[in-house]
């Protein structure tokens, strides 16, 4: 007698949100089954879409930099920097030295902010409810420096095309140092919690591994990439905004699994604030903003430019007919590239170990859907 299946299927097929307060925004996942065992899965995206590169192909360069924010809104700020680099090099001009310095403050603040946020819900996703009660509190600390300094918190848009719109206000460089000076040891407060947790380690260690040849296949960039033992960072490889004159580590996994993962974002947190006490320390005066034409008008041509964005290789590629509008814009999003890797990775998992995974890849939907 042959064997009673369910609906003719060994399998069992369900879904995974969009409404699902683990998937990090509005993502579906389609799990193949076989028990609690991940046998595939199928990621639907678009419910977030709403064109921004078409969007941004009707605009004026100008108008159209405040859109980049809403996309990783978690790291706005770095969006906006990916952006006006690449019309930089369209136009052949260059943010003053005051100005880069800036841009590398309020951008590494990004990435800590960045961290932040994957750390607390990644804790929580898994059961560790505390570690969201902390991080929050830091990246509070951070959003009120970005509303002092030009009086946004979320989609913060600090940067123009040529250098800053805004100087520094009086107090900045106390403001940041203080901040730096506290932050330090609660990063080793985030791991006296989780670090040699018997739970934390077992949710995560040898779970959602992606080795280095399979981040190569699939385009992952980032903290993914570095846990898998890779040590590129377009920061030190192709430095950009004086990053070349800063002396900070790369810091890579060995194992590619979720808990390397976990370390390495730790240790870039450390890393940004080495970084950040660099720039505050050589704030050079000088004008914020380079000469730029107030009407934007790029020679025929194109470029692309990417950036260390926290969750991997943002990048921007712009076509040029003459115009005050691009004829062509595309963005390379990190969280887009590396969601790809999630069925590799959740295969012969656990239904539990898709949360982890899911958490420990960092995407931000709004930069997945565009």
């Amino acid at each position: 007698m042959a064997e009673a299946t369910f609906l003719d299927s060994n399998e069992l097929v369900i879904n995974m949100g969009p409404q699902h307060p683990s998937t990090h925004g509005v993502l579906r996942v389609i799990l193949k089954l076989d028990g609690e065992k991940v046998m595939g899965t199928d990621c639907v995206i678009g419910y977030l879409h709403r064109g921004v590169e078409k969007i941004g192909e009707n605009r004026t360069y100008t108008q159209f930099a405040p859109y980049v924010d809403r996309m990783d809104y978690i790291a706005a700020v770095s969006n906006g920097l990916g952006y006006c680099l690449a019309v930089e090099k369209l136009l052949n001009a260059e943010a003053p030295p005051r100005a880069q310095v800036t841009r590398v403050i309020l951008t590494e603040l990004n990435r800590i902010a960045s961290h932040l946020i994957w750390l607390g819900t990644h804790a929580l996703d898994i059961g560790a409810i505390t570690p969201l009660f902390y991080t929050l509190r830091e990246r509070e600390e951070i959003l009120n420096i970005f509303e002092e300094y030009c009086g946004a918190r979320l989609t913060t848009h600090a940067f123009r095309i040529g250098g800053l719109q805004y100087n520094l206000y009086d107090k900045f460089t106390e403001d940041v140092t203080s901040f730096c000076d506290r932050f330090s040891p609660r990063v080793d407060e985030y791991e006296a919690l989780l670090t040699n947790n018997r739970i934390w380690v077992s949710r995560l260690r040898d779970v959602g591994v992606l080795s280095a040849a399979d981040c190569k296949q699939y385009g992952v960039t980032g903290p993914v990439l570095r846990a898998a033992g890779v040590k590129w960072d377009i920061r030190k490889a192709l430095p950009y905004s004086g990053y070349e004159n800063y002396d900070f580590e790369v810091p890579v996994g060995t194992n590619a699994d979720t808990y390397d993962r976990y370390l390495v974002r730790m240790e870039e947190m450390r890393q940004s604030v080495r970084i950040i006490r660099q720039a505050v320390a050589n704030i050079p005066d000088g004008p914020i903003l380079g000469k730029v034409p107030k009407v934007l008008k790029p020679p025929v041509g194109e470029v692309y430019v990417s950036i260390e964005a926290p969750k991997g290789e943002l990048g921007y590629y712009i076509v040029s007919d003459g115009s005050t509008q691009p004829y062509r814009l595309r963005v390379r999003p990190p969280s887009f590239i590396n969601l790809q890797a999630l069925d590799k990775m959740v295969r012969g998992n656990l239904i539990a170990d898709c949360v982890a995974i899911i958490g420990t890849i960092d995407i931000v939907l709004g930069e997945v859907d565009r």
